[in-house]
């Protein structure tokens, strides 16, 4: 009786133990996402994500691969809505035809001034602020439920003390790679970081041009 006993016991500890090896070998496919999800490595490109845009539709970031991307977080009742969406559609009539794009995402988190529902907010931009970028759906920019791809941002580019939003309308510029290479604090003006960055680069022109003047004429005199 007791080797049979004996027996019967290994027998159930080899196949609880099969058991265990097939369930983790071949996981059930409910579960499998969740595995997945685990073990997916770091994203690091804004392309790796697929966010809502304001109708509830699907879009993969990825379609904007080859265009500059200016991200930012929008509501329709601060103090800094007028002047920036002024100057965003500005930006954007500019830019748009070299590969440029805004991608605006409303959120409610700061204060409740972004109140409505996507249809209101569809409604508000288009027809009060005449914008013509792309908005999309409502999100978190901070704390548990914050979009992934507004975590990500973050984490590519902190801000000052802390790496989270603080306000409406701060904005990432991305690359045509789909990589995170500035961030703007909301009371910078879309035209504002614009001016900076491109007066840099017609002074560096100016001075370069000179330079070579100044070259050709000395070796002419030689």
């Amino acid at each position: 009786m007791a080797s049979t006993t004996t027996v019967t016991n290994l027998t159930s500890f080899l196949l609880v133990g099969l058991a265990i090896f097939l369930f983790y070998r071949h996981p059930s496919s409910s579960l499998t996402p969740n595995i997945m999800s685990q073990q997916q490595q770091t994203p690091k490109s804004v392309h790796q994500f697929t966010v809502k845009d304001i109708r509830g539709n699907e879009v993969s970031l990825s379609s904007y691969k080859g265009k500059v991307l200016l991200i930012v977080n929008v509501a329709s009742k601060c103090g800094l809505t007028e002047s920036n969406y002024k100057e965003l559609n500005i930006l954007y009539q500019k830019y748009k035809d070299q590969d440029f794009e805004i991608l605006a995402f409303p959120c409610n988190q700061f204060l409740r001034q972004e109140p409505g529902t996507n249809e209101e907010i569809q409604e508000t931009v288009c027809t009060r602020f005449k914008a013509e970028f792309p908005i999309f759906d409502k999100i978190d920019v901070n704390g548990n439920n914050a979009a992934p791809l507004y975590k990500f941002l973050k984490s590519e580019k902190g801000g000052f003390l802390v790496d989270g939003i603080k306000w409406n309308f701060t904005k990432f510029l991305v690359n045509k790679e789909g990589k995170v290479i500035q961030r703007y604090g909301p009371r910078t003006p879309p035209l504002e970081f614009e001016v900076k960055r491109y007066s840099r680069s017609v002074e560096f022109v100016i001075i370069l041009r000179d330079k070579v003047k100044e070259i050709i004429n000395n070796g002419m005199c030689t």
